[in-house]
């Protein structure tokens, strides 16, 4: 099993960094971004969740951690 999750979308990106940090933004690719987790065993849960529309986040949290991670996205060389 890879010892990383790793996801080009943003908002789940935005909605996993709320628990688990962001380990590594990898930017290789110029047209699309990869945002690497670190395997846990809830992770693959939580994106299930995600992408069922089944996942509560406070909507000031999320909204400011994209805020966040957009700024790491494009601010960094």
């Amino acid at each position: 099993m890879n010892e990383y999750y790793s996801t080009p979308d943003l908002s789940l990106a935005a909605a996993l960094s709320l628990w688990y940090p962001i380990e590594v933004i990898d930017k290789t690719n110029p047209t699309k971004a990869q945002f690497l987790f670190k395997r846990e065993p809830q992770l693959e849960k939580f994106v299930e969740s995600f992408w069922k529309r089944e996942l509560k986040i406070e909507p000031v949290a999320y909204f400011s951690q994209l805020k966040i991670i957009k700024s790491r996205l494009y601010g960094e060389g």
